[in-house]
């Protein structure tokens, strides 16, 4: 499960939180990738390819049936104008791969058995099912809990925590300390958390997005730690304290991959290297 967070506002609020996001590709050292602010993610992900992806997401033995639809997503990634849109074809492709990959893991309702294969199930869940504690950092002096609030895992990256619902609330416009369950009541919100995840940068860690698209350079502590550059490093950022670092491959690490294989595949891309973060110290 990955850390928290929620957004209110009507399905037209989009933030102004990521104007100054990637500029580099995953190639060559200092080589400035082109941003396309005219592209669109819905031009590279059709409503068609989205429902290809997400074969179950609607079955009725889904909890999120009918919750996370196509027209959510792209109204979402509206919010997020380098999402998707940095760097080459490839590159814009792989990124996206890489999104939905992760919170298909989230959200996963599949098993090794399941119809048309466990990768195919991502989406079935909105919520943390039994959460073992409300999440409440009561340490955490500036996005206080309120009494009573579960700051539980939501949404398509299952964001928790009080100290990720009050900031991505304030980044896209809602409060996120009061109103956590908008994140489970509106397709729209909890697409935008995900992405406010996704492309927001928490010092010592990159965000996933310059990971992907290869603005993050590794500093000297990341390469004393082995955290090299791919999509291991993604699957650090979300949740490496219990997945990484262990020497071994993590059977969540490769439900992880195992999703981003199949959609580097139907987006026609290579996943990239370091695929794994078994011998990456976490952050």
């Amino acid at each position: 499960m990955a850390l928290s967070f929620t957004s209110i506002q009507s399905s037209s609020f989009c933030c102004l939180f990521f104007f100054s996001c990637a500029l580099f590709v995953i190639a060559p050292p200092r080589v400035e990738a082109r941003y396309h602010p005219t592209s669109s993610v819905a031009s590279l992900v059709s409503e068609d390819l989205y429902n290809s992806i997400f074969l179950h997401k609607d079955d009725s033995a889904c909890p999120a049936k009918g919750f996370y639809n196509y027209s959510s997503f792209i109204e979402a990634t509206a919010c997020f104008p380098k999402f998707g849109r940095v760097g080459t074809i490839d590159t814009r492709k792989r990124e996206i791969a890489a999104f939905l990959a992760q919170i298909s893991h989230e959200t996963t309702g599949g098993w090794a058995a399941a119809p048309d294969g466990p990768y195919a199930w991502g989406l079935c869940f909105k919520e943390e099912i039994s959460p073992q504690s409300d999440y409440c950092d009561s340490t955490n002096k500036q996005w206080p809990c309120v009494p009573g609030k579960s700051y539980k895992g939501r949404g398509p990256i299952q964001i928790s925590w009080n100290f990720n619902y009050g900031p991505a609330g304030e980044a896209i416009g809602f409060d996120g300390l009061n109103n956590p369950d908008l994140v489970v009541n509106d397709s729209i919100i909890a697409y935008k958390t995900a992405l406010w995840f996704w492309m927001t940068e928490r010092k010592p860690k990159p965000s996933c997005h310059d990971v992907m698209v290869g603005k993050y350079r590794p500093t000297r502590a990341d390469r004393a730690a082995n955290r090299t550059i791919g999509f291991g490093l993604v699957t650090n950022i979300i949740n490496g304290g219990l997945e990484c670092g262990t020497g071994t491959s993590d059977a969540r690490v490769n439900d992880r991959i195992g999703f981003f294989q199949r959609y580097a595949k139907i987006f026609n891309v290579d996943v990239g290297p370091n695929l794994d973060c078994a011998y990456q110290k976490s952050f």
